[in-house]
């Protein structure tokens, strides 16, 4: 590159693939498995923190539920932790450097893993505040990952491969993926051996004995398991390297950032002072977030980010954490009464981890080998658009779907949605943001795209458990108001993706670009050949 371009730059673009590469991929994809794990598991044992602690008449056709408000608290304080923590912990990465703040999130994780599964109390209300207490901060913790793994995965890659890269990272996590189908298999086995040993009657044949005083621990395994691989990541995740980029083009330490990735490239690299400062002092390389100059360049871009990642989680977050409901209303999984409250969790799990098998992993591992071929816009528009027919076909013929002949073809439609989801905007919306902001502001933006997509978990989360309620108030939960039930939902979710579809024509491509050009932040170099066309035109 002529100019003031860094060598450093221009070697981590042109880098070949490297064993630091994978290096990076697992220590950040452990810490994503670890969020994953502990956002989505909560799923599987909501119906047995009911039976457990709020089974208060025994002579109810049905074993005891969570109560609306502390259903929505267990499943949503989490959420909004994570919203929280992104926002906070994006805005720290880059302003005190994304290793630094790495490792204070893996902590918080560790810890309040621990702590959510060891809640204590003497009533029911007092072990819920206390879960809900923990499962807040869990969530902040797993809120700083977001833009820090992203940002820092992002500024590792090449250019070539660094969708690939990034969302592999997030793979491991997968808001299902390896995290969820981990979680599943989990509690397959944990709820499979306390059902061997204690082999309690259904709630139908004795009431009491279908709830084992045991079976307190089974939810308290499962919720604490989520601290062991963030645990075993924590050395290697505090022995990586800042980032060449934060080094040199925010910090403007050139020698550090020179040495960092010689170390790393096993290659020699100038210090480069003088162009750091050059490069770092550029009209285009100091304007700040709330400034004209980022809104004329970037401000659509930001938009189109936000508002996709906010549609897609909504449907998601809703599907993701509520399936067991929706499978139950289609009878694949039995009624409540017919089963005791470990075989309700076994059954539970074992219908999300067969759709996270088959559905939810291949789907993101689809977008791992194809988003540097076919591109970020094609995947997600694809994902949105296929998310929407699946999503009318399952809700308008919704009670063709629901005969007892017909189940099996209702969860293959289903599946095909989370397929879609990850093969599609599920993935692109966390890879882009990391890809097409400036340095000094990469991990706040994406901090802000993805509190943006906690914002629409958690209208998913509280919406569709009230949404989804029949009118009917014999099928009802216990304690819900009527809502537009499953049906209605479905098709207001399929509306919700195709505005998704609509919103992405704001978000641009970044197949094949360095960092730098999607920024602007080489705004007037040229390539070597001198054609400048590798430079960025602002938004």
């Amino acid at each position: 590159m002529a100019g003031d371009h860094l060598q450093v730059l221009d070697a981590l673009d042109t880098a070949k693939t490297q064993l630091y590469h994978f290096t990076t991929i697992l220590i950040a994809g452990m810490g994503f498995f670890t969020d994953a794990y502990d956002l989505f598991s909560i799923s599987l044992i909501t119906k047995l923190l009911g039976r457990i602690y709020y089974t208060t008449n025994l002579n109810a056709p049905k074993p005891g539920t969570l109560p609306p408000k502390v259903s929505s608290a267990v499943t949503g304080v989490a959420l909004v932790g994570t919203l929280a923590g992104q926002l906070f912990f994006g805005w720290l990465g880059d302003k005190m450097g994304r290793k630094k703040v790495y490792g204070l999130t893996l902590i918080l994780m560790i810890v309040c893993s621990i702590a959510s599964g060891l809640s204590f109390g003497k009533s029911p209300k007092g072990v819920m505040a206390t879960l809900c207490f923990f499962r807040f901060w869990l969530g902040f913790g797993i809120g700083g990952d977001y833009p820090l793994s992203a940002t820092i995965m992002s500024e590792y890659a090449n250019k070539k491969t660094r969708g690939a890269f990034i969302a592999a990272v997030f793979a491991m996590q997968a808001r299902t993926g390896f995290g969820i189908l981990t979680s599943g298999i989990v509690a397959l086995i944990v709820s499979a051996a306390f059902d061997h040993a204690y082999n309690a009657p259904s709630y139908a044949d004795n009431a009491a004995g279908s709830t084992v005083p045991e079976a307190d621990y089974i939810w308290r395994i499962i919720v604490m398991f989520g601290a062991l691989p963030a645990a075993l990541t924590f050395y290697w995740r505090m022995k990586m390297p800042e980032t060449a980029r934060y080094t040199a083009l925010v910090a403007k330490n050139a020698k550090q950032a020179a040495q960092d990735m010689a170390k790393v490239l096993n290659v020699d690299l100038e210090a480069e002072e003088e162009k750091v400062e050059k490069y770092a002092d550029k009209s285009s390389n100091s304007f700040g977030l709330f400034s004209r100059e980022f809104a004329r360049r970037h401000g659509m871009h930001l938009l189109g980010t936000t508002s996709t990642w906010f549609l897609l989680d909504i449907a998601f977050y809703s599907n993701n954490l509520f399936q067991k409901d929706i499978f139950t209303a289609v009878g694949w999984i039995p009624k409540p009464e017919t089963m005791n409250a470990v075989h309700e969790v076994f059954r539970v799990a074992r219908a999300q981890t067969l759709v996270a098998l088959f559905a939810t992993v291949p789907g993101y591992w689809f977008t791992v080998a194809f988003i540097d071929i076919i591109g970020r816009f094609t995947i997600q528009i694809v994902g949105f658009f296929f998310m929407t027919v699946f999503m009318f076909a399952l809700a308008f013929p919704y009670d063709h779907w629901t005969k007892k002949d017909n189940r099996i073809g209702f969860v293959i439609m289903y599946a095909l949605t989370f397929f879609f989801a990850n093969f599609g905007p599920n993935a692109t919306t966390f890879v882009v943001p990391a890809e097409i902001f400036p340095a000094r502001l990469r991990s706040t933006c994406h901090g802000i795209s993805a509190a943006a997509g906690k914002a629409g978990a958690i209208i998913g989360a509280f919406g569709f458990l009230y949404a989804a309620q029949p009118k009917d108030p014999s099928k009802r939960d216990h304690g819900y108001p009527a809502g537009i039930g499953i049906k209605n939902t479905l098709i207001v979710l399929g509306c919700v993706n195709l505005l998704g579809l609509f919103f992405t024509f704001l978000v641009p491509e970044a197949k094949g670009k360095s960092l730098e050009e999607m920024s602007g932040e080489n705004e007037g170099e040229q390539t070597a050949q001198g054609d400048g066309s590798n430079r960025t035109v602002p938004a």
